[in-house]
């Protein structure tokens, strides 16, 4: 047993027994930048891209079965990475936030971006590794998400060496471009400590699944590698692999790639720019250097087909009252619409206006479809989900079990549950009992860490992460407020919605509800 259990027990119980080190309070003054910054490096604009119309939500959750065969070029590479982590607008909204003094000057400013992620703090870096098929000297760039540029940091065809550290049997086509995505822990732990790596590896799942829809939605193919060696490719880009995990490598079915030379993998070389770290003081948490190795040690050990059979979610209980939904709300919406429409509510939900039982059933088929995160992640659905009803048209309030393959509910325990949402909950940014209701993705962590081995925690929570970005985007295609939050007593979910003994760790609260009309902002767009 690794230390990937321990560190997940923790987690479990940190609601009432406090992680180390309990009395840490973040130095705002000294943070680090919400990216990397490397001073003197070449960069060059990337294009503006076009979004088609008819690319919409349902066909980018729903793509099975759907041709996947475009191509990428530099265009829709620009889009995709504008749509998800580039910067979209900037967020003046009045809400219940603890940033809303600071939203008002520039340097604290809070920007839109497609893709969710904890704390608003955007700790994953892309970088593309570029060969000759591409449209620039080979190298390898890191994407400046502020600047929407590509920055140069190593100039010559390494692609070669992403393809060796990817190994046999990688998912995704025979390309020689590829997006490799690191996590620089700092970014995250200097507000969270030794709850970033927890934080962090939902973000890559957010981040992914933004890709996956995105791209399914024109007919573009997204298959994310999680297995892979860590350390040739944490070695390339020169980083120290204590301080930045490198969690996914995604292939990219390029245009113009006529197959590979062989090249490109000979030479041990490694990018020699460094990050220009803002913090003056750098701080390491045991707990966060630990999972680190842990989840790295046995990086190259890609799962069989089929190991995570034992872990996948358990189905919903044919024996407990069904209530039926009518079919979902179709999400109509163009992708590139709803991700920029996607906000938090953070305090704005308003019970008065119900939501209706087509947008509920829209939220819980999207979520359940974005728990697949392809590439060598499996077709196993890891995560089962729950629902806490409070104010839905012609549901009563309760506890339910979503029922994935009757599009149903079905029931866990009657009763408004708002009391018990709002006791559990640890912010003051949401009136939980005022949300239309409140979705909780569980997965089996324990049974696929048995499975896979450590490194599964990082596919226990990419798999959250991304049902949390496809709920966001599903809500905002049905018209309704979504929020996330990961502030609760995950033992008293447990103990709510009777999980004693199945083995599912409530990870995640997601709220959806309508919010109140009119509510107060600002448009900077036309000052």
């Amino acid at each position: 047993m690794g230390y990937a259990h321990e560190y997940a027990d923790a987690i479990m119980h940190r609601g009432r027994v406090p992680m180390d080190p309990a009395d840490y309070v973040p130095n705002w003054q000294d943070g680090p930048r919400k990216a990397k910054f490397y001073p003197g490096a070449d960069s060059f604009p990337l294009p503006d891209a076009p979004y088609p119309a008819d690319a919409t939500l349902d066909r980018g959750l729903c793509a099975e079965g759907a041709p996947e065969e475009g191509e990428f070029d530099l265009v829709t590479l620009s889009g995709m990475l504008r749509d998800s982590y580039g910067l979209t607008g900037r967020r003046l909204g009045v809400q219940a936030n603890t940033d809303l003094s600071a939203l008002p000057f520039y340097p604290l400013a809070n920007w839109s971006r497609g893709s969710a992620s904890g704390g608003g703090l955007y700790p994953v870096a892309v970088h593309w590794v570029s060969g000759p098929s591409g449209p620039v000297p080979p190298g390898v760039h890191y994407y400046s998400t502020r600047h929407h540029t590509m920055q140069r940091l190593l100039t010559g065809d390494v692609t070669g060496r992403v393809r060796a550290a990817l190994g046999e049997g990688a998912p995704g086509p025979e390309t020689d471009q590829y997006l490799v995505l690191s996590i620089k822990y700092w970014q995250n732990a200097f507000k969270y400590n030794s709850f970033s790596f927890h934080a962090v590896s939902m973000d890559l799942g957010a981040c992914v699944q933004t890709w996956r829809m995105w791209a399914a939605a024109r007919g573009l193919a997204v298959e994310p590698a999680l297995w892979f060696d860590e350390a040739r490719l944490a070695e390339l880009l020169g980083v120290d692999p204590e301080e930045e995990g490198i969690f996914a490598v995604v292939p990219l079915k390029w245009a113009g790639y006529h197959g590979s030379s062989g090249q490109g993998c000979a030479a041990s070389v490694s990018v020699r720019r460094k990050d220009a770290e803002r913090s003056r003081t750098v701080l390491a948490f045991d707990a966060l250097l630990r999972m680190q190795a842990a989840t790295s040690a046995d990086a190259t050990a890609r799962p069989a087909p089929g190991a995570l059979a034992p872990a996948a979610a358990h189905p919903a209980d044919p024996a407990a009252e069904e209530v039926g939904l009518p079919p979902a709300r179709p999400l109509e919406t163009d992708v590139r619409t709803a991700l920029r429409d996607r906000r938090s509510s953070f305090g704005r939900f308003e019970a008065r206006l119900p939501v209706t039982r087509p947008q509920l059933a829209a939220c819980l088929a999207a979520a359940v479809a974005g728990s697949r995160l392809g590439g060598d992640t499996g077709d196993v659905r890891l995560a089962k989900l729950y629902a806490f009803v409070s104010h839905v048209e012609g549901v009563a309030p309760g506890s339910y079990a979503y029922d994935p393959e009757r599009r149903s509910l079905r029931r866990v325990k009657e009763g408004r549950p708002g009391e018990f949402l709002q006791r559990n909950y640890f912010l003051a940014n949401y009136n939980l009992e005022q949300a239309g209701a409140v979705l909780v993705p569980t997965v089996r962590t324990t049974a696929v860490l048995d499975a896979v081995g450590d490194r599964g925690y990082r596919l226990v929570n990419a798999t959250v992460g991304a049902v949390a970005q496809s709920l966001y985007t599903a809500a905002s295609a049905v018209d309704l407020g979504c929020g996330v939050a990961l502030g609760f007593d995950n033992i008293s979910y447990i103990e709510e919605l009777g999980l004693d003994g199945t083995g599912e760790a409530p990870l995640l609260i997601m709220m959806i509800g309508n919010e109140r009309p009119a509510p107060a902002d600002f448009r900077y767009e036309i000052a």
